[in-house]
């Protein structure tokens, strides 16, 4: 067995050093281990060439299954690299100079579905998405994005990481323990895709900035546990013309929407018209929270931000999904503009 080991390396440097190309010392190498199993096949026990190149045929029938596995996974990656420009008459084709090779290779999983595809992740790469808050909802939201090859995202939030928080909040570590949250989750970010751009506002969101901020970015993400916070970016976001996923959740049920005036969807106001009373909504903080809830809704959240900015399927717009972690259950509930609404019906100043 060792002989044909050998063999196999002299036929691949020998080829290398001579300047034959990758396929013609592979077929070489294909030729001499044909030539072995073929042997071990024919010849009699005990035949002094069969014995010197391994005895059985097992053996190489066993390597050469592992090659040839290894060729179609290469096959494969060859394939879905070229399905990254595709021709289109709608779109071009995305040149070299568009994305790395770095970048096909960790988004071939994207490219491959055909929803998305070349452009979609394209448009990915082009999107500006503001994220309002790096806390639960905040921290899986933002990793998804930016895992997605989303290209700018801004997150805004005035807070810093607390023990409490890592309980669900999975963008912070331990280390990052009095560290500003928009910072923590930058360096997670980053660390993760350097491909993508990352703005951190370390500020809480106002009405003196709101206007500025939401103008620079194409959709807008609320992951905020207060009602203040939330009246605010629904104004904001209605007067800009800008898409609004929201999601909200408590103890072990949360629900997302996509609230899309523009478009023809309600405002989140038409849906809350006012904050309830207190006592009547508690935050995580007096009410608990499951662990993994905020990671379900944040990841859901991301889902439908990358459907709004690719045109993929159909957006949670004049929907909403409400998800019941204790029993298992979702359910879909059908929104619908008000008239009067003050934000974005007629009573809109």
């Amino acid at each position: 067995m060792l002989l044909v080991l050998l063999l196999a390396a002299g036929l691949w440097g020998i080829g290398y050093i001579a300047g034959v190309s990758r396929t013609a010392r592979a077929a070489s190498v294909a030729v001499l281990l044909a030539g072995v199993i073929i042997a071990q096949l024919l010849l009699p026990d005990g035949n002094p060439l069969r014995q010197a190149t391994g005895g059985s045929a097992s053996v190489w029938l066993i390597l050469g299954g592992f090659a040839g596995l290894a060729l179609v996974y290469g096959r494969v990656l060859k394939a879905l690299r070229a399905c990254a420009a595709p021709t289109s008459t709608k779109e071009p084709a995305m040149s070299a100079s568009t994305f790395s090779e770095t970048e096909l290779d960790r988004y071939a999983r994207h490219i491959v579905l055909r929803e998305l595809g070349g452009p979609g992740q394209k448009r990915l790469k082009q999107a500006r998405v503001l994220v309002i808050g790096a806390g639960g909802l905040g921290a899986p939201a933002l990793q998804y994005l930016a895992a997605a090859g989303v290209g700018t995202i801004g997150v805004v939030d005035d807070d810093v990481v607390e023990n409490a928080n890592l309980q669900r909040q999975v963008i912070h570590r331990d280390a990052d323990i009095g560290i500003p949250k928009v910072f923590s989750a930058q360096a997670a970010m980053e660390a993760q895709n350097p491909n993508v751009t990352i703005l951190p506002y370390h500020r809480r969101l106002t009405e003196e900035i709101a206007a500025d901020l939401f103008d620079d970015f194409d959709l807008i993400l609320d992951g905020t546990d207060n009602f203040d916070t939330r009246y605010l970016t629904n104004r904001t976001a209605v007067a800009l013309g800008k898409p609004l996923i929201s999601g909200a959740l408590s103890q072990w049920e949360g629900q997302l929407s996509v609230f899309d005036p523009a478009s023809g969807a309600p405002c989140y106001q038409c849906i809350f018209p006012e904050a309830p009373a207190a006592g009547l909504a508690p935050s995580c903080a007096e009410a608990g929270v499951i662990g993994p809830l905020p990671g379900v809704l944040g990841s859901m959240m991301a889902v439908e931000a990358i459907k709004v900015i690719t045109g993929a399927g159909q957006a949670l717009r004049g929907e909403m999904l409400i998800y019941d972690a204790l029993y298992g259950e979702s359910r879909k509930i059908t929104l619908s503009q008000r008239v009067d609404c003050p934000i974005c019906g007629s009573g809109a100043e």
